[in-house]
């Protein structure tokens, strides 16, 4: 995208900008995220970018982590500004511009991580008995654990409000590393043994479908677009030794070049009355 950078003006340089800066507040989040299991010298398995997909639906995943107790689906948001959650479990930000504040609500990141968690019941429950499918169910949200952390420590967490069973799924990242211990602690938690571990998340990794995305794509559409208005305000005029007639009205015709469909990149003569006139004469 920072190459695209260069050949944008207007409203696709500021558009490129802004994904530039969101891509990049997004890997510094996971890498405060990375560093903080890292050093929490927890026994885990942590399986990073996860994309899962059963019967027809998909989750993206920013973190698994798999410990000896319990599973942790975590949702990575790296945040500008202070996060309030209501007493409706509404996500609402704020925003400070000098002396201005705004607020907006953002999508929950709970939902989000709450389809994960279904996905992966579905996936984990897939090929067992009606008992133990009905066990396995019941005892689910036990071992997967949804845990939203915000990365940007100048993020102020307000939770004041928050039903404790929101305000327990969120957390700033320096917390997370006690988090799970806390959690893997709690009476009641069933140790794992270091193959079932190992198994498990060889199931998720054997399940991780890899992805071939241009993220630049969109933005590549911006720029032809931007391209073919310049050439439509400012057509590029035919050489003397090559004057065509319009075929349709008689005009002249200038030289253009298709920059979408099956003939993007090949040039033509268009009419230069256009839109009046859509004559064209391709250019062999």
């Amino acid at each position: 995208m920072e190459d695209l950078t260069a050949q944008a003006s207007g409203a696709a340089a500021e558009a490129i900008a802004r994904e530039i800066q969101i891509v990049k507040t997004g890997i510094a989040g996971e890498r405060q995220i990375h560093f903080e299991l890292e050093n929490s010298h927890i026994p885990m398995y942590v399986l990073h970018d996860l994309f899962l997909e059963h019967n027809g639906l998909t989750s993206q995943i920013d973190y698994l982590i798999i410990t000896r107790f319990r599973q942790y689906v975590i949702e990575c948001k790296n945040l500008f500004g202070d996060i309030e959650i209501n007493s409706n479990g509404d996500f609402i930000r704020t925003l400070t511009y000098g002396k201005i504040k705004k607020k907006e609500g953002i999508y929950s990141p709970i939902t989000q991580n709450r389809r994960h968690l279904e996905l992966i019941k579905e996936m984990r429950g897939e090929g067992r008995g009606v008992l133990s499918k009905a066990l396995f169910e019941k005892n689910f949200y036990n071992y997967y654990q949804s845990v939203v952390v915000l990365a940007n420590p100048k993020t102020v967490l307000n939770t004041r409000y928050a039903k404790k069973s929101v305000k327990d799924q969120v957390i700033r990242a320096d917390q997370l590393a006690e988090y799970i211990r806390a959690r893997d602690s709690a009476p009641g938690s069933v140790a794992s043994s270091e193959k079932d571990m190992e198994n498990l998340a060889r199931f998720f990794m054997d399940a991780n479908k890899k992805r071939e995305v241009d993220y630049t794509e969109r933005f590549r559409e911006m720029l032809a677009n931007e391209s073919e208005a310049k050439t439509e305000a400012h057509p590029e005029p035919a050489t003397d030794d090559e004057v065509v007639k319009c075929p349709r009205c008689g005009a002249p015709m200038v030289k253009r070049k298709a920059v979408n469909g099956k003939n993007a990149g090949k040039c033509f003569f268009g009419c230069s009355a256009y839109p009046k006139c859509r004559g064209i004469v391709p250019i062999d």
